[in-house]
């Protein structure tokens, strides 16, 4: 009986030992298991985050130049801030672009607003085959101050500036300065006007570099806050003016007389929108990008505005030294809602007998009273300090 006890307690510790060794050795292969498994990404390792900065000065000084010109300052500052996300199937790519600038010239002695835009993009994309991506788009346009047409001074800002000057050559240089900026037109400011935007639809990504999208289900307001700019980029007239104008308790003159309070402050718009981005990077110095958007309105007057509003956008960027870099830029707006102002309308529509304008001829006139539309055009070409801050994976 001793020996069998002897036995099974040799049996237990043995057994103890093995089993010990095991849970051991097991231990191990579980630690180097988690040494060679990845890591979960973290939440922040998804997003890539980019801020670049330019800031552009200029001068000219002239002293006895007997081929005359301006002597001239001008300073204008960029701001480029990207946050993109990325997991799997999902994308969310923001962008916010500010720009600003101003110019003195010694013929026009006050500040002059050479550059002011605000935009603000954000798309959300999920991948529903190879390079096509159900998207939603919201953007936002807007500049920051008044925007003006520095208009010559005439007789009347001269004699405000001064009572009894009849040129400016007999101002002080304050009076100058206050008769030119009471010559000036106000034609955009904070807000007037904005446009916003919320796009569904198909981006297709065959690049990273390259996209193309089309939203047929496109919708938005443009935002027109000051009543004196809201004729110009066709505001419709408020439900009571219209009222009173089918009623005929008002007519058309004293509805003109009103101004711009005549006018709703937004105006709803719904249609199909096509946007193409592309960004070339042909090398670490050199950098294009260009964006175009082709706008239809479903709900607007097709016979009084025929034509898609089409945003055309283009930069180059050009680093020549470590810091400095050359810039050109162009902007194209075509929006035939948006009036230039100008003395001519260009409906000639009449009736069959030759003489009498017809209705439809008379909305054209109308629609035309604060200009006519053309094709906007900017271009800038500068030269300055820039600095890219982007995270690193």
């Amino acid at each position: 009986m001793k020996k069998i006890i002897i036995t099974l307690a040799a049996a237990l510790v043995s057994f103890g030992a093995f089993a010990q060794d095991a849970a051991t050795e097991a231990a191990q292969d579980i630690a180097n298991a988690a040494e060679v498994a990845p890591a979960k990404p973290k939440f922040s390792e998804y997003w890539t985050e980019s801020l670049k900065t330019n800031i552009t000065a200029g001068q000219t000084g002239l002293f006895n130049w007997a081929a005359g010109g301006d002597n001239t300052v001008s300073l204008a500052a960029y701001i480029d801030g990207n946050a993109n996300y990325k997991k799997d199937a999902m994308f969310w790519n923001n962008r916010l672009q500010l720009d600003y600038g101003f110019l003195y010239a010694s013929s026009k002695p006050i500040l002059q607003k050479s550059t002011d835009r605000i935009y603000l993009e954000s798309k959300w994309g999920y991948q529903i085959k190879d390079q096509l991506y159900f998207s939603a788009n919201y953007d936002f346009k807007s500049q920051f101050t008044t925007g003006y047409a520095y208009n010559t001074p005439n007789a009347t800002n001269i004699d405000n500036a001064h009572a009894g000057a009849t040129s400016l050559d007999e101002l002080t240089k304050k009076e100058a300065r206050y008769a030119w900026k009471d010559a000036r037109v106000g034609k955009s400011g904070f807000l007037s006007p904005a446009y916003t935007n919320l796009a569904l639809g198909i981006d297709w990504k065959p690049k990273d570099w390259f996209s193309l999208s089309f939203a047929p289900l496109t919708g938005g307001y443009v935002i027109v806050a000051n009543e004196d700019y809201r004729a110009a980029y066709s505001m419709k007239y408020k439900k009571d003016i219209r009222q009173a104008l089918e009623d005929g308790t008002k007519t058309q003159a004293e509805i003109d007389a009103m101004g711009g309070s005549a006018y709703m402050s937004h105006r709803f718009e719904f249609g199909a929108q096509i946007k193409m981005d592309l960004k070339a990077q042909i090398n670490e110095n050199f950098t294009y990008t260009t964006q175009l958007v082709l706008f239809e309105d479903y709900i607007k007057d097709h016979k009084l505005y025929p034509a898609p509003r089409i945003n055309w956008d283009n930069r180059i960027d050009w680093k020549i030294a470590k810091y400095f870099a050359l810039t050109v830029t162009t902007n194209l707006i075509y929006d035939q809602m948006v009036k230039i102002a100008t003395d001519k309308w260009t409906a000639n529509y009449y009736e069959a007998d030759g003489t009498t304008v017809s209705a439809w001829g008379q909305a054209h006139k109308q629609a035309n009273a604060k200009g006519i539309s053309a094709v906007q055009f900017k271009e800038c070409v500068s030269f300055g300090f820039t600095y890219t801050i982007a995270s690193k994976k």
